[in-house]
């Protein structure tokens, strides 16, 4: 006999989370379920162990750049250390992540959730009926096409080697390409990115992606663009990858290769079209409030959405608009204003807005400020050779249109910007807001 909920959820990371306990708040039944351990990806898989891990690389890169600067001894990246503060943080989610759906009244299932009808899931031999189903299930790797992807490793096994090995061939170049990079490289790696557009980062501002080319240089990161990869094989040393560039067929030695070209909504195996649910290309088909068009019963957010920016606010921002529209009705869609976006490279890179090429597209009538300011104090301060900005004002009302930082602290500077345009606040009233000093904030007035 199926068990009845008013909700279940495919998934348990941040949208999930957040999406469960407000519904459940409300009185509704809840159940949610995934196949892998509690927790979802930005916890267990993604952001924040990665950051953690970062962590130790920029405490180590803070001091090489003030070596001969008061700072003086071997300070080194040691791995096993680095893995196990990551842990610290990571293994104990799954259990806590569980504990709360329980404390909340709310059913936790383990295996993956078919759709067998419009209203009803299979978990593993398990019916659950509900009168609403939550994808939120995130984003997985894509598939390549090529000969021997399955030699690929994922951002999820990088972020678990016992040992880092020798040679890593990273493919893409994006923000995983380009964080585990840092990482990997100060930790002694000989580190070739493989992208196959012709520069890294395109998410960013061109100008500042090519300032935080130099860091790479300095790391010994062989960055190869317009390198599309045709085929992995196994060797008796490791791998060799296979890839068409300027020059003609080239070869990469490596001991890993690390998927790092592009993420898609984790779709598969759940029999969508059992559900009704439709999909087009690998992406749900969904109105402006992340219901299916085909399936009202069915709602998604987050990756799984794809509607905004594959970020973990977004996850969130979206599960509180699907939560609303359930208990009230389809009154709200989400507002993607103002999604402030980060590379944590070190240093990192941040973006709000409109690019300079955006809006210019657009045709909008604007003011930009920015340059390379390697010799601000802010830099200086923390020895850092990569620092600069770029910012856009539109000429009739004030408003910031667009901000792109590049250097110490960028990613938290990025946040008053981001409060800026969502807000529609103007260059002259956050110039006139007092921020502490010497800050990272308190160059926001200059950037102006």
């Amino acid at each position: 006999m199926a068990k009845r909920y008013q909700l279940a959820i495919i998934g348990t990371g941040t949208a999930a989370m957040v999406a469960a306990m407000r519904v459940r708040a409300a009185g509704w039944s809840v159940a949610v379920v995934d196949f892998r351990p509690f927790g979802g990806t930005c916890a267990l898989r993604g952001c924040d162990p990665k950051k953690m891990m970062i962590g130790g690389a920029e405490a180590a890169d803070h001091a090489w750049r003030m070596k001969d600067h008061g700072v003086e001894g071997d300070t080194r990246l040691e791995w096993p250390g680095l893995l196990a503060f990551k842990r610290g943080f990571t293994d104990p989610v799954p259990e806590k992540r569980e504990k709360a759906f329980a404390e909340n009244g709310i059913d936790s299932f383990h295996g993956r959730a078919c759709f067998t009808g419009p209203n009803t899931l299979d978990i593993q031999g398990n019916e659950v009926e509900a009168d609403h189903i939550l994808i939120a299930a995130g984003a997985e790797a894509i598939a390549l096409g090529i000969p021997g992807e399955e030699h690929l490793a994922t951002n999820e096994r990088f972020l678990e080697l016992e040992t880092l090995p020798r040679r890593i061939v990273l493919v893409g170049g994006g923000y995983i390409a380009s964080e585990f990079s840092h990482i990997a490289a100060r930790a002694g790696a000989k580190v070739t990115i493989l992208q196959h557009g012709e520069r890294m980062l395109k998410q960013f501002d061109p100008d500042l992606v090519g300032w935080l080319m130099d860091k790479f240089g300095e790391l010994g990161i062989d960055v190869r663009t317009e390198a599309a990869v045709t085929a992995i094989e196994k060797s008796s040393s490791g791998y060799r990858v296979h890839a068409n560039g300027h020059d003609g067929e080239m070869i990469v030695e490596a001991d890993l290769v690390v998927h790092a070209a592009g993420r898609a909504p984790a779709l598969d195996g759940m029999n969508l079209d059992a559900g009704e649910v439709s999909h087009e290309k690998g992406r749900l088909v969904l109105n402006k409030y992340l219901q299916s068009v085909s399936n009202p019963a069915v709602y998604a957010a987050g990756d799984a959405a794809g509607m905004g920016p594959p970020l973990t606010p977004v996850s969130s921002h979206d599960a509180k608009a699907v939560a609303a529209n359930l208990l009230e009705g389809n009154k709200h869609t989400p507002d993607y204003r103002g999604v402030p976006s980060v590379a944590f490279t070190i240093p990192p890179i941040a973006a709000v807005g409109l690019t300079e090429a955006q809006a210019r597209e657009k045709g909008l009538n604007f003011r930009m400020k920015g340059k390379r300011a390697d010799g601000w104090f802010t830099a200086r301060q923390q020895a850092e050779t990569v620092y600069g900005f770029k910012v856009l004002v539109e000429e009739c009302s004030g408003r910031i249109l667009g901000a792109h930082v590049v250097g110490p602290h960028a990613e938290e500077v990025i946040n008053v910007f981001a409060l800026a345009i969502r807000h529609g606040l103007t260059a002259e009233q956050i110039k006139s807001t007092m921020f502490a000093y010497p800050t990272g904030a308190s160059d926001i007035g200059s950037m102006l």
